[in-house]
C-alpha cells in the first residue's frame, strides 16, 4: 500500500500553538508574541500552497518562535494535516520584524526573506549565505541542475517505493518521491541549513533558491538552522506522522521546493538520474544515461552531478562515440559508455544530431580534449555548461 497523501477530512477549528525555544525574550518581545502569532498564522493560511479543507473549514496551524531579539523573531510555521493517509503537512521557516504598522513577516525562499535574514541579528554568518540568495526564476530560468546527490549514502541502492507525486499527495506539482531501503539513514542531498519543522520533519535550504523536505523520519536531528554538508545524517528512514498523513512501512518522502514553493521534480538531475513523470501520481520513475526505472525499482545513488559534467545518455545505445572534432566527418577516438560521467571544457556547433531530448548542432569538448555530441549527454540546460570555446 503507498504512503501518503492528498489533504482529506474534515478540518478542525484554527489551532494556534506557540513555542519559546532558548532564552527568554524581553519584556516588549513577550507582550507582543500573541500578535506576532496572529501575523504569521494569517500569511501561512492565505498562502497558495495551503490546500482547502474539504468541508471549507481551516487548518490546525503551530507556530515555533525559536529566536528572539528586540522586535526580531525567527522560527517555523506549519499547517498540520489529519492524521489519515492522503494527507501531509506544509510550512515555512519565517522570520519576522516589529515596525510600526505592525509585524512584517516573511517566509523562505521569498524576496522579502532574504531582504529581512540580511538585516536580522537573529540570523547567523553561515545561515545568511544560503538565506539571504535571491531567488531565481523557476528552474533557474530553465536550469534544472541541483547538485544533489540522493538523499541516502552514496553508493548505495534504494527502492524508489513511489515515483513523482505532490507532497500531499495527487495534487500539482508533483514535487515529491518516497524511497526506503539500503541502510535507513536519511541524509542530506545538498549542503545547507538545516531546519526542524516538526518532529520527523525536516527541511535544508540549499543555495540558487532550492530546498528539500524530508518526512516521516524517525530519530530525527533536531536543528535550528545547523550548518549542514552533503551527506549530514538527519534521521533515519520511519512512519512519523507528528504534523499529520500517515506512513505504511519505512520511508522517506522527499520534496522539492524552489523559492518559496514546491515544484516539480521531473525534469531535474539527483544522484544523476532524471527523474520523470509518470501518467498518474506515484507512477514514472527516473533515468541513468538510458536506464529506466520506475516505481519499485531500485535506485543506485551516483552522488552530485557537477555544475560543468554531464552523463552520458546513448538513446539505447551502449556507448557513444568520442570525435577528434565537432562532428562525425572527424577521427574516432573511442567511445564512452552509456551512463558515463564526463566533465566538460566548452562547447561549438558542428554536425547536427537527434536524442532522447530532441535535435541540435551543440557538440562538447570534454576535458580530455575529445568531442561529443551534446544530443547524447544530459546536462540539465538548453546550451553550453560551460561557455564556447
Amino acid at each position: 500500500m503507498r504512503p501518503v497523501r492528498r489533504w482529506a477530512g474534515a478540518a478542525a477549528a484554527l489551532l494556534t500553538v506557540t513555542t519559546l525555544i532558548g532564552a527568554a525574550p524581553s519584556a516588549a518581545a513577550a507582550a507582543s508574541l500573541p500578535t506576532l502569532t496572529a501575523a504569521v498564522n494569517a500569511r501561512l493560511l492565505d498562502s497558495a500552497e495551503l490546500p482547502t479543507a474539504r468541508d471549507g473549514g481551516r487548518r490546525d496551524t503551530r507556530v515555533t518562535v525559536s529566536r528572539t531579539s528586540g522586535r526580531w523573531a525567527f522560527g517555523t510555521a506549519v499547517a498540520l494535516a489529519p492524521a489519515q493517509e492522503d494527507a501531509h503537512p506544509t510550512g515555512s521557516i519565517f522570520i519576522a520584524r516589529a515596525d510600526p504598522a505592525g509585524w512584517r513577516v516573511a517566509f523562505d525562499g521569498e524576496a522579502a526573506f532574504g531582504e529581512l535574514a540580511a538585516e536580522s541579528p537573529l540570523v547567523t554568518g553561515r545561515e545568511r549565505s544560503v538565506l539571504t540568495t535571491t531567488p531565481t526564476p523557476m528552474y533557474a530560468g530553465g536550469d534544472y541542475r541541483t547538485g544533489m546527490a540522493l538523499p541516502f549514502a552514496v553508493g548505495q541502492t534504494w527502492t524508489l517505493t513511489s515515483g513523482p507525486h505532490g507532497w500531499g499527495g495527487s495534487e500539482s506539482p508533483y514535487s515529491s518521491v518516497d524511497l526506503a531501503g539500503g541502510d535507513q539513514v536519511v541524509r542530506a542531498a545538498r549542503a545547507g541549513a538545516a531546519y526542524t519543522m516538526c518532529q520527523g520533519w525536516i527541511r535544508v535550504i540549499h543555495d540558487r533558491g532550492y530546498s528539500t523536505d524530508y518526512y516521516h523520519l524517525w530519530n530525527s536531528i533536531s536543528v535550528n538552522g545547523a550548518s549542514v554538508g552533503q551527506g549530514a545524517v538527519l534521521g533515519n528512514t520511519g512512519t512519523d506522522v507528528t504534523c499529520g498523513g500517515a506512513a505504511y512501512g519505512r520511508h522517506v518522502h522527499f520534496g522539492l521546493r524552489q523559492n518559496s514553493a514546491y515544484v516539480p521534480i521531473a525534469g531535474h538531475d539527483i544522484g544523476k538520474w532524471v527523474l520523470a513523470n509518470g501518467a498518474a501520481a506515484y507512477q514514472g520513475g527516473a533515468r541513468h544515461g538510458s536506464a529506466w526505472a520506475g516505481a519499485g525499482a531500485g535506485l543506485y545513488n551516483h552522488g552530485a552531478l557537477g555544475f560543468t559534467q554531464a552523463v552520458v545518455d546513448a538513446n539505447g545505445a551502449g556507448a557513444l562515440t568520442r570525435r577528434a572534432g565537432p562532428g562525425t566527418g572527424y577521427g574516432a577516438l573511442g567511445s564512452l559508455s552509456d551512463g558515463a560521467t564526463v566533465s566538460v571544457a566548452c562547447s561549438a556547433n558542428g554536425t547536427s544530431h537527434t536524442g532522447r531530448y530532441g535535435t541540435t548542432a551543440l557538440w562538447d569538448r570534454l576535458s580530455d580534449g575529445s568531442w561529443v555530441s551534446d544530443a547524447y549527454l544530459w546536462t540539465g540546460v538548453n546550451g553550453p555548461v560551460n561557455g564556447w570555446c
